[in-house]
């Protein structure tokens, strides 16, 4: 062999060697899911229902729903599952009993199956309240009211549900009743707060909470005095508030977020996505 194909044979065993090498140095990503395909991991939608929570977690084997949003925006929910060919939730929590979490309840669980419901203790008494009874009544459904921490895991996902300690919060009951949910998809861990006020915050301090990727905000971002404390203990990298244009977040949430470096998105400028693939978390816009 003459020297120029001698240095043939070399470059081309130079770059066989670092393309092997390149091989076992690379981290391989998962696949990004395909227009029209379930995403691999746990994913979650915060639907744009206003000032309103409605929340939605799905894998490829799963589906739960946090909350169903105002009277009228259960036919919402319903459109929302059937564009993704959901035909069943395997759990429904209604973390609190406020027309804006529980009324579009009585619709959804009229148009879909529903394996689970999760309820906070302190019910109030309305007309969206009476409306969810009688449609569990309809669909045979008896609901788990939650007075302990209640664990479940749903195909990788790891639902943990934190209860009210007390039975009164001295006229706050509604808010404060708020079941908060944590959820945990491989190494990333969701907190999702409800109405939670300062007493309910309080009490979920007292717990010594690990820090967490994503934060929902509590009661919609409004002002509330125990918001450093929150995130000072979870230290989250993002957070979602669910608002309006008409009812925004309060300034004073919105500097604390950005004094602590929290990256926010606000459902008043859309449907918020958050999808966790068990080592990586990722958000956006819908």
């Amino acid at each position: 062999m003459d020297r120029q194909g001698i240095r043939r044979l070399l470059a081309l065993i130079l770059a066989l060697a670092l393309l092997s090498l390149a091989g076992c140095t690379v981290e391989e990503r998962p696949r990004a899911a395909l227009p029209g395909e379930p995403f691999a991991g746990l994913e979650v939608t915060v639907l744009d229902a206003g000032k309103a929570d409605a929340i939605l977690l799905t894998t490829p084997a799963s589906a739960v729903l946090i909350d169903c949003g105002e009277k009228g925006f259960g036919g919402e929910i319903l459109d929302e599952l059937a564009a993704r060919g959901i035909e069943r939730l395997d759990v429904l929590i209604v973390t609190h009993f406020d027309r804006d979490h529980v009324g579009g309840a009585a619709k959804l669980i009229g148009g879909v199956a529903i394996g689970r419901v999760l309820q906070s203790g302190l019910p109030k008494d309305s007309v969206e309240y009476r409306k969810y009874l009688r449609a569990l009544g309809r669909a045979a459904l008896t609901p788990e009211t939650v007075s302990e921490t209640l664990s479940f895991t749903l195909d990788g996902a790891e639902y943990t549900v934190d209860p009210p300690q007390r039975d009164s919060y001295g006229g706050a009951e509604s808010n404060n009743s708020s079941l908060i949910v944590t959820v945990e998809y491989g190494a990333s861990r969701l907190l999702f707060m409800g109405d939670a006020e300062t007493a309910r915050i309080s009490e979920y301090l007292a717990s010594s909470p690990a820090r967490c990727d994503l934060l929902k905000l509590p009661h919609h971002g409004e002002k509330e005095k125990m918001l450093d404390a929150l995130l000072a203990a979870v230290r989250p990298r993002y957070a979602v508030i669910t608002c309006s244009e008409r009812e925004p977040e309060a300034p004073s949430t919105a500097r604390a977020l950005a004094a602590a470096a929290v990256e926010t998105y606000l459902t008043r400028l859309g449907a918020v996505r958050i999808r966790c693939d068990g080592e990586t978390l990722t958000v956006d816009y819908r």
